[in-house]
């Protein structure tokens, strides 16, 4: 061939001896060690002593779009010090592996944006081999350092909305990256996956935030007990937003109960497709929805009351400033919205602890709700995944792989 097959190659410590195009085949190049010694992995001692030579074929990376497969003598060395026969070692290549730990890595990266099947049908591999390449990459690449964790967010994640299968997300709140995805939200699996992290690591974590469900403050409380508890801002809010959503339920049912014509049509016209103008920011309206949210308003003096309560709790925890002031505010609107929101002012007595928590730092989970956004889209690519495992390492492979990837 009329190439530098070596520089092309990029393997320093071997020599090619040959390099053939096969038909059928693709590139096939004969490589073996420069040197013609080892060290006995046993004793540490030079040896020349060549027992045996031992062929394997193994994959590579290809080149313009061509297998190469790399036929390597992998020589068997036999020790004259303690007289242990071995198999020198190869760098580039993992012991019992058929591919080269570049174009394994090169896979991961191809799986990250395609999924498993994809990748192998393009690659001229089985489903085996690319999943094989992804667990073999976990403990190089998936380096996750515990011991750096001091802010935990815990969240679950429906991947199938309605079916009520959940995922709970473990994130570093620092580095806005999920450190683990467990298989269900029960608290039994939850406890068995922090267990695992050790004492020490969880006794470094300073904060926890949750959503409100008390079984992960019980968690919390059991296993890193130098942490304080926050409750996540956004699921209080979720809280509020529910409430006044059912109470626009309401007045739309009221309404449609109605005998005069000419009023339910009023009053459902201005109620009709208006859930989003309550719900979302005011000042994140669009000039539609802001004309939507105004019609509504006019005919439901309650739901024109209830999101003005709506604005005025969310104002409490973007615009104060000070812990002090955050909490009088907040007690203030307590009192004025508990005729309006009761539901919602009952959950925050049971939660005011871990709610004025957020005033101390500002900690959120928000940022799982991006993280929930790719998980889904990974599990959408993704059918190559037949079961939790291959989605876990596929899921955090995408956050730590180009980190910690050599």
């Amino acid at each position: 061939m009329k190439f530098p097959v070596e520089q092309i190659l990029n393997l320093p410590e071997m020599k090619v001896l040959d390099c053939q195009e096969i038909e059928g085949i693709g590139i096939v190049i004969t490589i073996e060690k420069y040197v013609n010694y080892s060290a006995c992995p046993s004793c540490r001692q030079i040896t020349r002593s060549i027992h045996q030579n031992h062929w394997r074929m193994i994959h590579d990376l290809s080149w313009s779009e061509q297998t190469v497969l790399l036929k390597i003598n992998r020589r068997q060395f036999k020790c004259n010090n303690c007289k242990k026969v071995f198999s020198e070692k190869l760098d580039f290549v993992d012991k019992n592996k058929g591919y080269t730990k570049r174009l394994a890595q090169d896979i991961v990266q191809q799986v990250l944006d395609s999924n498993i099947h994809s990748v192998a049908k393009r690659n001229d591999l089985s489903d085996e081999e690319v999943e094989s390449m992804l667990k073999g990459q976990v403990s190089q690449i998936l380096n996750i350092n515990l011991t750096q964790i001091k802010r935990l967010g815990i969240d679950e994640i429906a991947l199938v909305k309605g079916q009520g299968n959940y995922l709970a997300v473990l994130v570093d709140l620092d580095t806005h990256k999920p450190i683990e995805i467990v298989k269900s939200r029960r608290i039994e699996e939850l406890r068995e996956v922090l267990i695992k992290w050790g004492v020490q690591v969880l006794e470094e974590i300073i904060e926890v935030s949750i959503d409100l469900w008390s079984p992960y403050k019980t968690l919390v409380e059991e296993l890193m007990p130098n942490a304080n508890i926050t409750a996540d801002r956004f699921h209080v809010m979720k809280q509020v937003n529910d409430e006044l959503d059912t109470m626009r339920k309401a007045e739309k049912k009221a309404a449609i109960s109605l005998e005069n014509k000419s009023e339910r049509d009023r009053i459902l016209e201005g109620l009709n497709k208006s859930k989003y103008s309550f719900i979302k920011n005011e000042d994140s309206l669009n000039e539609k929805q802001k004309e939507k949210l105004k019609a509504a308003q006019e005919v439901s003096p309650i739901l024109a009351k209830m999101h003005r309560l709506k604005e005025e709790f969310r104002d409490v925890f973007e615009s104060c400033k000070s812990w002090g002031d955050s909490i009088i505010k907040l007690l203030d609107w307590m009192h004025d919205a508990l005729l309006y929101f009761p539901k919602s002012i009952g959950t925050m007595i049971r939660w005011f602890g871990e709610i004025v928590g957020y005033f101390d730092g500002r900690t959120t989970s928000g940022t799982v709700e991006g993280i929930n956004n790719k998980l889904k889209l990974i599990k959408r690519l993704g059918y190559g995944f037949r079961n939790f495992s291959n989605f876990r390492l596929r899921s955090l492979l995408n956050w730590h792989f180009s980190i910690n990837s050599p």
